[in-house]
Formats: structure tokens, sequence, C-alpha cells
């Protein structure tokens, strides 16, 4: 561990090597969320394009959920034989699995064996994913001068928005230059070929990393964990900062990142209705503010400690989430949001349980599947017939006639460009962004800061990944699903409100101050 205040050319280069590989394996890991509503119609079944929204979003999901197998058993490599090997593992492992996606044949030419190899990939992506997240902050964190841990090792936290950036850059450009039809025939594609590229350039940096200093101290004096995920899991102080971990900083950090990078694309394109492109745009637009605000939320924990900057990204998440997505739906379509707003839908039917994932049962479950397809707002009751009324007048079930019915009483199915207001869509993307940005700032460090030497890499790994796949990965899923079942397009936003609410209560009782404690115990 150096103690040096000023960052060293060894430091750097350091840093330059982990953030490089942790940006491929984001990049690969993201590009596919970029993509998840194309996917939908790529690899599964037509007929159904909410089901296929959702289905395209579990898959997404599947990865995260998996990271935690990842993280056990990396993390635990990583404390036995090193950081180094473990992340050569890693990037090897998910640069492939993501050429391979780019590779797939789609579900019109070989069917459910399409889907099916998707998810494979896709869980593949994942166990890269958890042994990578967790240990790159502990290896850059260890090599870190002591005063200035937040502001050195916030650099790793941008490596998740420069995924974004330039895998959604990938797309904007291909969109602009390719036509519809060629972007769905093999442009999407690109992106995930292109990735074999910057796996030769991250693996050669990688091969060139030092081993960690506190980890070769350990190993010097014969102090490494024999079986560290053990001893991790029977040391009641180190557990209980793994359910801190789990609960407080992870929860809170993944449920706002994937909320405001990764939903927010999905809710513009679906639910608002904005052009694909526009949409994108912005998103990209705001997600490049990102990388000055996390670093100085870094340095500010070097200042003020770590404590007040997480807890203040957490309040500021709880109570931005709501408005920042009614504002999107006020400023993108006015028109949509004054419908929703005034105009009545009442849907009436006995039997009335949509479940995406299959096709509907009665005419009641498909009248549901219609409506949440247009993005209407709409009320279920209880009848023994299925009805629909919109403004109190009775409506036709059959799909052609009710679109016509709605379009008269004011639903618009896409976004009049003239009414959108650009500028201040950007303006309320920047709330959840600087939530994110005081949270991972001064995360990166203090996941570090919470552990002991001999079980760090696995003790920040598994709770780490449980939390950011089982909450955080999810929440994109989990809002639209809820959303879908509520008759609203905002339902689904209290999942990370309510989450959000309770991970900042457990950090008011429980996070303790970390900044400046020493690494090498």
């Amino acid at each position: 561990m150096s103690s040096s205040s000023a960052v060293t050319p060894m430091q750097r280069k350091v840093a330059l090597a982990a953030c490089f590989g942790t940006f491929l394996e984001w990049y690969d890991f993201l590009t596919f969320a970029s993509l998840a509503t194309y996917f939908g119609v790529l690899f599964f079944p037509a007929g159904n394009a909410v089901a296929a929204t959702l289905s395209s979003l579990a898959i997404f999901g599947v990865g995260m959920l998996v990271r935690p197998l990842g993280a056990a058993l990396f993390g635990s490599l990583g404390d036995k034989y090193g950081r180094r090997p473990v992340f050569i593992a890693t990037i090897v492992l998910m640069g492939v699995a993501t050429f391979c996606v780019g590779l797939l044949p789609t579900y019109a030419q070989i069917g459910l064996w399409a889907p099916a190899l998707l998810v494979l990939l896709r869980l593949v992506q994942g166990f890269a994913v958890g042994g990578e997240i967790g240990g790159a902050a502990v290896y850059l964190t260890e090599h870190a001068p002591a005063n200035q841990r937040g502001a050195y090792t916030s650099v790793l936290q941008l490596m998740g928005p420069l995924g974004i950036l330039v895998s959604t850059l990938q797309v904007v450009l291909l969109q602009a230059y390719l036509s519809d039809a060629q972007f769905h025939e093999w442009g999407w594609r690109v992106p995930f070929l292109f990735s074999a590229v910057l796996l030769a350039i991250s693996l050669k940096s990688r091969i060139a990393m030092h081993e960690s200093p506190v980890f070769s101290e350990l190993r010097a004096q014969h102090g490494l964990s024999k079986t560290p995920l053990r001893e991790a899991l029977k040391n009641r102080h180190t557990l209980g900062r793994m359910a801190l971990l789990f609960f407080c900083i992870s929860a809170g950090g993944s449920l706002l990142f994937f909320s405001s990078q990764i939903y927010t694309n999905v809710y513009l394109k679906t639910v608002v209705k904005l052009n694909a492109q526009t949409a994108s745009q912005l998103v990209m637009m705001s997600t490049l503010l990102l990388i000055p605000l996390t670093i100085a939320c870094g340095w500010l924990s070097d200042k003020i400690g770590r404590r007040p900057v997480l807890l203040a990204g957490l309040l500021l998440g709880a109570l931005s989430i709501l408005p920042v997505f009614h504002g999107l739906m006020h400023y993108g379509n006015p028109a949509l949001e004054r419908f929703n707003r005034e105009v009545p839908v009442v849907l009436a039917g006995s039997d009335c349980h949509y479940n995406p994932f299959i096709d509907p049962r009665n005419e009641c479950e498909a009248s549901q599947k219609l409506l949440a397809k247009l993005g209407v707002t709409y009320s279920l009751q209880t009848a023994p017939t299925t009805t629909i009324s919109i403004a109190n007048q009775p409506a036709a079930l059959a799909e052609a006639l009710l679109t016509a019915q709605l379009k008269q009483a004011g639903w618009i199915e896409q976004a009049d460009a003239t009414q959108v207001n650009a500028t201040m869509i950007f303006l309320l993307l920047l709330f959840p962004l600087l939530a994110v940005a005081l949270i991972t700032g001064p995360q990166t460090a203090t996941l570090a800061e919470l552990f002991p030497a001999r079980t760090r890499y696995t003790a920040v790994a598994l709770p780490h990944n449980l939390s950011a796949g089982w909450i955080g990965g999810m929440s994109p899923f989990m809002i639209t699903w809820l959303s879908v079942n509520a008759g609203n397009p905002s339902a689904g936003l209290w999942y990370p409100v309510g989450l959000l609410i309770m991970a900042s209560l457990v950090g008011v009782l429980f996070l303790p101050e970390t900044r400046n404690a020493p690494l090498d115990v």
C-alpha cells in the first residue's frame, strides 16, 4: 500500500490497466442492455411486443443473477492465488462470450435455439463480471495513495458509464448510417464483434500488470487465508459489513445506476415513445457529465469523508426518481401524458391475470396485453364479461378498432418531435446522474476499506455482486413487469424508490466512516 500523497507512474499504469479491462467488461455487458429492445424482435416469436421486451430484459437480468457465483469462485481464487491471474481469466471469458453473441443466429433462423444460446452466453458474461467487479476495486485501492483513495479509485467507476457511452454511440452511428432493415439484419452485431479488438488490447495490458502490494506482503508473511469464503462468513464483524454492503452501498449504487443509465433508455423508447435515436442521444449526452461528477465526488470523499457523500447520494436518489420519470413523460410526450391523465380507460372482466410469458387465456388478458403494448394507463374492474370503455364510452375489443378509438380520444403512438423538450429532458436526467456520482465516486475505496486484507476480495465481491445482480440488475425487468400488471407505466418506479429508502435508513444507522483506514491489516 502506498502512503505517498503523489500518484507515481507505476500507480498510473496500474490504474490504466485495471480500468481498461473493467471498461471492456462493462462495454460487453452493457452493449447487451443497449440493444435489449431489439433482441425482443430478433430472438423471440413475433406477435407479443410486451412479452418480447420483458423477455429480453429478463435475459439481461439472468446475467446479473449469476454474478454472485462468479464472485464466490473468483473472489476465493483472488484471495488465495492473487488478483492478477483472476483478472486475466475473467477478461477472456467475457470477451469470448460477447464476441459469440455477435455470431448468434436469430429466432427466424433456428427457432427456440436462438434465445437458449443467448441465455447461455449471458450466463457466461454474468459469471465473468462477478469475478471482475469488486476484485478490481480491491486491486486498485490497494495500490492507491492513502490520502487520495477516493479520487484515485473513482476512475474505476467511470468504466460503466464509458461502456454505456461507447456502446450507445456505436448504436447511434449505426442507426444513422444504416437503414432500419439493415440494422435489424446485421448492424446490431457490430458492437459485439468489435469487442474482439478491445479484448486483444485489454489482455495485453492485464498480462503486464503487477500483483497488489498488500497481497504480495501477505503472501510473503504466509498470512493468506486457505478458505477465504468460509473465513469471511464465520467472522461476525466481516459478515456484518458484508450485509451493510449488500443492503446499503451496493444496493443503492446499482439501483441508481441501472435506473438512470439502463432503464431510462428503455423508458424513453417504450413508454414515452420517443424516437429511438433521440432517446439514445439524450442518455449518451447526460452520461458524459457523469465522468467529471464521479471524480469530483471521489475527491470530495477524501476531504469530508465517505459517509456523508454516500448518504447524500442515497437520499437524492430516493427523492428524485419519481419526479424525474414523471417529468420525462411531461416534456417528452405531453399529448400522451394528457391523454393518460384526462381520458379514463377502464377494462372490466373476470379472471384477468395477465402473464407476459404465456399467451393470453381469455379476452380480458388479451386486452391487458394490448393496452400495455400501446402504453395506455387503465384501471381494472371485475365483471362477468370483458368490456373496455374510453372516456365512459364503450370501445371495441378488436385491436384495429380500439386503436382507432384511442386515437380519436387523443392517444398517439409516437411522440410528436415538435412537442419534445429535449433541454428539459436532459436537465432532468442530471438529478439521478448526480445521485449515481455521489455513490460511485467514493464507492471503490469504501468497498476495500470495509474489510481485512486476508478475505478482502471475497468479502467485497460476493455481497456487491449479490446486490448488483439480484437488486440492481433485475430492476429494469421488475419496473417494467410491475408497471404492466398495475396498468400504469410509472407504477413500477416504486420498486427502486422503496429500496433506496431502505438503503438510506440502513446507511444512517450503520454506515461507518472508513476514510484513511489501513489496508494492510
